[in-house]
């Protein structure tokens, strides 16, 4: 069959390939056309364009980028109409994947399928009719979303977590490898996102905050990308930090503790057992934490808090995420500090109601059976 896959960024392009990985394992006359990246290239098919020339973020990027936003939309669609496949899957990315969506069920070129979905329960609820209306099936990789979308009359497939098949897929390949070595420091960990706005609100105020403990070393995980020199740009100067491209894993698991972005990356430091604190800067600040509670319908930002239901992790988030606030909270979670112990506890619980690894080969088995259906006309 004839797959045909979006996906806008970096963690979509390394769920994507681990979906391609396995629908090539069980649909062996798999052919792919995709919009990603080297991951998804990496197991084969046709790269249309890259994710890197789509990933704006924020009304002012999205606006100054709007003309190549829309002529990659354009061409995404003729390209879909042209290829006709059997199916087109949607891998998050909402703004750009919803219209592909609707453009698809409009044409009645083939089924369309949405693995990891719209986080439409955080904000913008009223996407779930476009949902209803062009996505014939979706694929949940965050176990509360059953329920919310059930009880909005969209029943939905939960598959697992892909990060969790992800971390073990490194582990087996590269081992519990750490990069620290005997004679050096412990690492604090900084993942500041994997996009240049999120970089530029947060990484200074990571780095000022975590050089105060001058018994770590600071280790930047690196976005795949994002070039070295523009990391550089927003290190304060007298800080002393590394950037390692292409070992988040890695450094995760040789970390004491992180300074983490909101996003995906809060999953996966939690599924390998570092504690974090959440640190999310948006300007104006004041101005962002009045609208988030006027505009948000769930309480946290990180998707740890949101898959225990509870508060396991600090979240910073806009007036919050201040240089002193991020030391006193990286204080409470370093050996000795009196938040570790009980964080690394509630990981526990969080990673029991994710599940285990399987998520990536279980979509890919539900997708080729749906498709059958589809065929069948059932």
């Amino acid at each position: 069959m004839k797959y045909y896959l979006i996906a806008g960024e970096a963690s979509g392009d390394l769920h994507g390939s681990n979906l391609m990985k396995e629908l090539k394992t069980q649909d062996t006359s798999a052919e792919f056309r995709f919009i990603g990246g080297e991951q998804m290239q990496a197991v084969g098919g046709v790269l249309v364009t890259h994710y890197k020339t789509m990933a704006y973020m924020g009304i002012v990027p999205v606006i100054l980028h709007l003309g190549t936003i829309l002529k990659n939309m354009a061409m995404c669609k003729q390209d879909i109409a042209d290829w006709k496949p059997d199916v087109v899957i949607l891998i998050d990315y909402p703004g750009f994947n919803l219209k592909i969506a609707e453009y698809v069920h409009k044409q009645r070129i083939c089924p369309v399928f949405y693995y990891i979905s719209p986080k439409i329960w955080a904000w913008k609820e009223h996407r779930i009719k476009n949902i209803r209306r062009d996505v014939d099936e979706l694929f949940s990789i965050l176990p509360f979303e059953v329920k919310w979308f059930a009880d909005r009359q969209f029943p939905i497939h939960y598959v697992g977590n892909p990060c969790v098949d992800a971390i073990e897929r490194d582990r087996l390949l590269n081992g519990n490898i750490e990069v620290n070595g005997h004679d050096e420091k412990p690492t604090i960990a900084i993942l500041a996102g994997s996009r240049r706005q999120e970089i530029k609100d947060n990484l200074r105020k990571m780095l000022t905050a975590a050089s105060r403990f001058k018994d770590y070393r600071l280790v930047i995980a690196g976005a795949p990308n994002i070039e070295l020199d523009y990391y550089k740009r927003y290190m304060p100067e007298g800080v002393d930090a590394e950037v390692k491209f292409g070992q988040t894993y890695t450094i995760l698991r040789g970390a004491t503790a992180a300074l983490v972005t909101s996003g995906t990356a809060t999953l996966e430091t939690a599924i390998l057992r570092v504690p974090q604190v959440v640190c999310y800067y948006m300007a104006p600040p004041k101005l962002v934490t009045f609208v988030r509670k006027l505009i948000l319908h769930v309480p946290f930002i990180s998707l740890v808090n949101l898959v225990a239901g509870r508060e396991i992790v600090t979240e910073l988030v806009a007036d919050g995420m201040t240089v002193e606030n991020v030391e006193r909270h990286l204080t409470e979670i370093l050996p000795g500090g009196k938040r570790r112990e009980q964080m690394l506890s509630d990981y526990e619980e969080m990673n029991r109601i994710l599940g285990g690894p399987g998520a990536s080969e279980r979509a890919a088995k539900e997708m080729i059976n749906a498709l059958k259906k589809y065929k069948d006309g059932i």
